[in-house]
């Protein structure tokens, strides 16, 4: 019996999407994905409707290694609403109570410092967290609150840029599965006055360049003039991706010669002189220094594979990262 044809084509790396206000993450992957014909997609890390900015959207085989995106660093700059707490933590949500705010600048350096560095958060209700199998918004939605462990994260920078009356204006570069929605809160709460986010822009992820960001209006202004020109749409937006490899840039190389790769490529561990005693790695092929997958490094010092790429046609803007 032979197998389904795949709807789309074969498109592999990774976009920067400036998502638009109001629309779920999830819905941006679905029009990146219908502007790119591509036969998967995937994002790495919700933002909420009420967010903009940088949302990475991997394509192909790249969606193979978004998870390395999930656990990077992230900066988002923040305006929260005092005298305001809502059910949600932000605008989209209904008030819940309403206090003077009667804060005082030291009070407000002092709060702002305990955010500083290593604590421990309890996820909102209104996170994508799941518990038995359901996302904790879903429960929240039907007035449920169940248990939620409280996890470490790490700030690594909090600026006040601005406070202008009930204005707060922040922006906090921080460690992976930080909610901004709970800090807002908490922040609130130790003000004695309440809070809520009003605007939340995600400025960067890991170290992908701001300026390689694109809206949904561009991408569409590019498939129109592809119509136009005659041109094909893939010949204009293909080289917006970054590589497949770049979610795990941040990890160290092993180049592999093409008689080793070989081997690698079908799973089995190999020798690599350049390769680190220890830890995970991206690991490469021939002079043209190919993305080939992930790996560990064995207790015997082989090469290890853990993820491997398809093998797939390559233009020139996917060649990988280095």
């Amino acid at each position: 019996m032979s197998r389904p044809r795949r709807r789309g084509r074969d498109i592999h790396g990774v976009l920067l999407l400036d998502k638009p206000a109001g629309l779920s993450s999830n819905d941006a992957l679905q029009k990146v994905k219908r502007l790119y014909n591509a036969n998967r997609a995937g994002h790495t890390g919700a933002l909420d409707p009420l967010a903009t900015g940088m949302l990475p959207i991997c394509l192909g085989e790249a969606t193979k290694f978004s998870q390395y995106l999930l656990d990077s660093d992230k900066r988002y700059r923040v305006i929260a609403r005092l005298g305001e707490r809502t059910d949600t933590s932000d605008a989209d949500g209904q008030i819940i109570s309403a206090r003077p705010v009667n804060v005082t600048q030291a009070q407000l350096d002092a709060a702002l410092e305990s955010f500083r560095g290593e604590t421990q958060q309890v996820p909102s209700m209104y996170s994508a967290l799941k518990y038995q199998g359901r996302k904790l918004y879903e429960y929240a939605r039907e007035g449920i609150e169940v248990p939620r462990e409280s996890r470490s994260i790490t700030v690594y920078d909090l600026k006040l840029i601005r406070w202008e009356g009930t204005e707060l204006e922040l922006e906090i570069h921080c460690s992976k599965g930080t909610y901004i929605r709970t800090i807002t809160d908490d922040l609130g709460e130790l003000l004695g006055c309440g809070a809520h986010v009003i605007y939340l822009r995600r400025l960067q992820v890991a170290t992908y360049p701001l300026n390689r960001m694109v809206t949904l209006e561009q991408l569409n202004a590019l498939l129109e003039e592809s119509t136009v020109a005659g041109k094909a749409a893939a010949d204009l937006l293909d080289p917006l991706l970054m590589p497949m490899d770049s979610p795990a840039a941040a990890y160290p190389e092993v180049n592999l010669m093409s008689s080793v790769a070989a081997w690698f490529k079908q799973g089995q561990p190999v020798q690599a002189a350049s390769a680190p005693a220890s830890g995970r790695v991206r690991v490469t092929e021939g002079e043209a220094r190919k993305f080939i997958g992930m790996a560990e490094i064995a207790d015997d010092g082989r090469v290890a594979p853990k993820r491997l790429v398809v093998e797939y046609s390559e233009p020139p803007f996917a060649k990988a990262a280095g």
